[in-house]
C-alpha cells in the first residue's frame, strides 16, 4: 500500500490495538467476523467502491457501513470498519486487504492470549515448507475447480489435532480465499504478521543438520546483538549446505556454510 492508504492501514492497526488491549473482546470472535467482512467487500465490488469514494463524506459511507453491516456483526466490528470507511484509501481494494490482515492480526491476538504464538510463527513456517515440497499438495490446495469446503476438509485432516486452531483457522481462509495472492506468498505474510506482532524479526535458518539448543541460543542471541533487535528462527535442514548455517533475514543473506566458501575458493581458483 502506498501514499493515503498506508496511513489508513497504520490508522486502523492503532484502533484494532487499542481494542484489543481489553482481554473483554472476543479476539476470536472479532477475526472471524472482520474475514466476513472481508468476503463481503471482496465480492460486492460496487460496495467498496462506494465505501471508499474520497468525493463521499467520511460520515455518510461511516453511516452507510453501519446499516448494511449492524444486524450482521458485533458492535466492535462495526466500530472498525465504520472507522476505517471514513479514511481516505488510494485504492478500493486496499480497504478490504487491510480489514482482511486486521482479521488476521485479531486472529493471532487470540493466540498470545493463549501463550501459543510462537507456536503459530512455527506452524506458518513448517506448513509453508511441507506445501513447497509436496506439489500435489499444492496443487489440490489451489485447485480452482474444488469447492471451498473440500479443501477445508483436507486441511482439518492434515492440520487438525497437529496444529493450534489459530493456525487452522489462518491457514483455511488464506486456501479458501487466496484473492489473487499465491499460497506461499500468503502463508509469508500471515508469517511476518506474527513476528510483527512479536516485534522481532525472522530469521530463517538453513544447516546441514539440525541444531541444538545451545547453538539455537547462541545464534538468536548473535543475531539479537547484530540487529538490536530479538530475531526469531525458523529452522530449515539441508544436507547441500555441508556444514555452517545461512541465514536470511528479509532480502539479507548471511552465508556461512561450508558449500559457499568451497564455491568462493574454485571461482578464486578459476579466476
Amino acid at each position: 500500500m502506498n501514499g493515503a492508504s498506508r496511513e489508513a492501514l497504520a490508522s486502523a492497526r492503532e484502533r484494532l490495538d487499542a481494542l484489543t488491549d481489553n482481554t473483554s473482546v472476543d479476539a476470536a470472535k472479532l477475526a472471524e467476523e472482520l474475514a466476513a467482512v472481508t468476503a463481503l467487500l471482496d465480492r460486492e465490488v460496487s460496495l467498496r467502491r462506494v465505501l471508499t469514494d474520497p468525493a463521499q463524506p467520511g460520515e455518510a459511507k461511516a453511516e452507510l457501513a453501519g446499516r448494511l453491516l449492524g444486524n450482521q456483526v458485533g458492535g466492535e466490528t462495526v466500530d472498525l470498519v465504520s472507522g476505517m470507511v471514513r479514511s481516505r484509501w488510494s485504492r478500493s481494494r486496499d480497504l478490504v486487504d487491510a480489514i482482511e490482515e486486521l482479521a488476521s492480526i485479531a486472529d493471532l491476538v487470540a493466540a498470545e492470549r493463549a501463550g501459543a504464538l510462537d507456536d503459530i510463527e512455527d506452524e506458518l513456517f513448517r506448513f509453508s515448507r511441507i506445501v513447497t515440497s509436496s506439489p500435489g499438495l499444492r496443487a489440490a490446495l489451489t485447485d480452482r475447480v474444488a469447492g471451498t469446503s473440500a479443501k477445508a476438509e483436507l486441511l482439518h485432516r492434515l492440520l487438525g489435532g497437529r496444529a493450534h486452531q489459530v493456525t487452522e483457522r489462518l491457514v483455511v481462509r488464506l486456501v479458501a480465499h487466496p484473492r489473487g495472492r499465491s499460497l506461499e506468498s500468503g502463508l509469508t505474510a500471515l508469517s511476518k504478521l506474527a513476528a510483527e506482532r512479536r516485534n522481532r524479526m525472522v530469521a530463517v535458518v538453513t544447516s546441514a543438520v539440525p541444531l541444538s539448543d545451545g547453538q539455537k541460543r547462541r545464534l538468536g542471541a548473535a543475531l539479537a546483538k547484530l540487529y538490536g533487535r530479538q530475531v526469531h528462527l525458523n529452522l530449515d535442514v539441508d544436507p547441500a549446505v555441508l556444514g555452517g548455517v545461512l541465514v536470511r533475514i528479509g532480502d539479507e543473506v548471511i552465508n556461512g556454510t561450508i558449500a559457499d566458501r568451497l564455491e568462493e575458493a574454485t571461482r578464486r581458483m578459476a579466476g
